[in-house]
Formats: C-alpha cells, structure tokens, sequence
C-alpha cells in the first residue's frame, strides 16, 4: 500500500503545478479586466498587452510541464515552478502599472 502512494504522489505534484499555471495567469487576467473596469479604460492596449503576454506563459509552461524527454524530471519542475513565479511577477508589475 505505501508504494502505491508513493507512486500517486509525483503524478499529483504534476496536476497541482498545472492547475497552480492555470489559477495564477487567470488571476492576472481577471485582474487586468477588473482594473480596467474600474478605471473605465476597457479593451485598452496595455491591458490587451498584459493578457496576450499571460496566454503565452501560460503555453510555454504547460509545453514545458508535458515534456517527458527530460534528464531530471523533478528538477525540471521545479525550474518551471521557479520560471512561473518569476514571470507572473513581471505580469503583476506591468499590472500595477495599468493601475
């Protein structure tokens, strides 16, 4: 039974690294559309620029989490967990600027 679960948890890791891309670029997204709403600067360029640049990572990072050719798997996950945090941090800085 403990093999078992130790082999459910790597695949595990996977959907939640997945589902972690998915929720964070949607929440820039949805946020980028809130402050546009509230500042009445609906479909504006900038914030237009913002969303495309999210759909990008957000395919970048899920090519890269399916990839199966990899020498070290967990270390490669761990470096597009890492590229996330980075990327989504320069989206939320050109979305404090929108604002």
């Amino acid at each position: 039974m403990i093999t078992f679960a130790k082999k459910i948890l790597p695949m595990a890791s996977i959907r939640d690294l997945k589902k972690d891309i998915n929720y964070v670029l949607g929440d820039i997204i949805e946020a980028v559309y809130l402050v546009e709403a509230s500042g009445n600067k609906q479909n504006s360029k900038e914030g237009n620029a913002i969303i495309d640049n999210a759909i990008e990572v957000f395919d970048e990072l899920i090519a890269k989490v399916n990839q199966k050719s990899v020498e070290n798997r967990p270390a490669h996950l761990k470096s597009v967990k890492a590229e996330l945090e980075t990327k989504a941090g320069s989206l939320i800085e050109q979305l404090n600027k929108l604002g």
